[in-house]
């Protein structure tokens, strides 16, 4: 049976917080409108529910996502970037066409879920959760 999200980029929220990861993908699957939504995962924490972050939680929820079209991988700071460029390095750990995306990461988590939910391409993903760094609040 077909969930709807065949050819939808897939995306990766990586936090060294389970709480603060699970709690963005479920805003941004809220904020991104009814019907068909891109498949998302968070990868928070160590596989012992702890604070930091883990190559096998990220490669884990990045094989969950993917669909073929795309994993765009979004991350708060630190550690949870050098896992993910890590393991991007090793070129076998992650889905083929999987990015890390350099975006702020609740309102870029946001636009890049309701940018992959219209179909777009992974480029576009990139591009919309990158412009969030310009969003103003005053």
């Amino acid at each position: 049976m077909s969930d709807g999200t065949e050819n939808l980029v897939g995306i990766v929220l990586v936090s060294h917080s389970p709480a603060v990861a699970e709690s963005v993908a479920t805003l941004a699957k809220a904020l991104s409108g009814g019907g068909t939504t891109a498949p998302i995962a968070a990868a928070g924490g160590t596989v012992d529910g702890g604070f930091g972050t883990s190559s096998e939680l990220v490669s884990a929820a990045a094989a969950s996502v993917d669909r073929g079209a795309g994993v765009a991988i979004l991350m708060d700071l630190g550690s949870a970037v050098l896992t993910v460029k890590a393991l991007l390095a090793e070129g076998d750990e992650l889905p083929p066409n999987t990015r890390a995306v350099d975006a702020p990461f609740v309102e870029g988590a946001v636009a890049a879920m309701v940018t992959a939910s219209t179909g777009a391409d992974l480029a576009a993903v990139e591009a919309a959760a990158g412009e969030a760094y310009s969003y103003r609040k005053e």
